[in-house]
């Protein structure tokens, strides 16, 4: 939290960062420091979290993201870790399912081959009109725009942001066709309906317990924003893309 307070002769090393100062209870985060910059970057988030909040979470992607990025190629992208089914097997999955991936960071990954299959086509400019909650990775999103907000957001909230991410990438891969046998876990089989309603399941799971921790989010995010009048921006507009998502 951007009010907590820290004690003791240990806090004085943070005042070597201009983002804190010394208030009469100890040491903490100095607002006034927040720079347009700073104040663009949380006010872009804000937006990003309320847009797709606002948006009916989808269940129908069954995890074919990681399938559609290692369809009709040599390549594949986790190199360290065998596939669990040959490639043509991959290919008549990807063929014989409707592709619905919304996320940006998934579908830039597609193989060329796959990517006119993706019922959307969805490009980092337009990354607000479609990003949802029902999305795997969007969930594992919310670590990555808490991290960049890093230190105005408390570090409870980042924690709690990284153990939803590390969870919604074992769910992921489980569901990919990749064979995640030596690290522990069982494949969830979505070439089959049993698999792809068993992944329908935990990914509702997942967004539940995500749904909280966003909130969370956006209030620290409209509290920071609420210390001075800003702007409102919306999603493109504030340059976070240029100023944040090309150092990823």
């Amino acid at each position: 939290m951007s009010d907590m307070r820290l004690k003791g002769d240990e806090a004085n090393s943070f005042l070597e960062d201009q983002r804190y100062r010394r208030f009469d209870d100890g040491v903490g985060l100095n607002l006034d420091s927040l720079s347009e910059s700073d104040r663009g970057r949380i006010d872009w988030v804000r937006d990003l979290i309320e847009r797709s909040a606002a948006r009916p979470p989808r269940f129908l992607c069954f995890g074919l993201h990681e399938w559609a990025m290692v369809y009709k190629t040599d390549r594949i992208r986790h190199e360290t870790t065998p596939l669990r089914l040959d490639r043509t097997e991959i290919d008549q999955v990807v063929e014989s399912n409707a592709i619905h991936c919304t996320h940006h960071d998934a579908f830039r990954f597609f193989t060329e081959a796959a990517r006119p299959l993706n019922t959307v086509q969805p490009g980092r400019e337009e990354r607000a009109n479609n990003e949802q909650f029902g999305c795997v990775h969007f969930n594992m999103d919310l670590y990555r725009w808490c991290y960049k907000l890093n230190p105005w957001i408390g570090s409870e909230l980042i924690y709690d942001c990284f153990r939803l991410a590390i969870e919604a990438r074992i769910l992921d891969m489980k569901a990919s066709p990749y064979d995640v046998s030596q690290y522990g876990y069982d494949a969830i089989e979505v070439e089959t309906a049993e698999g792809r309603e068993l992944y329908r399941t935990e990914q509702r799971a997942l967004y539940e317990k995500g749904q909280p921790i966003a909130r969370r989010l956006l209030a620290e995010c409209k509290r920071l924003l609420a210390q001075r009048a800003l702007p409102v921006y919306s999603c493109g507009e504030t340059g976070l893309d240029g100023a944040g998502e090309k150092k990823l």
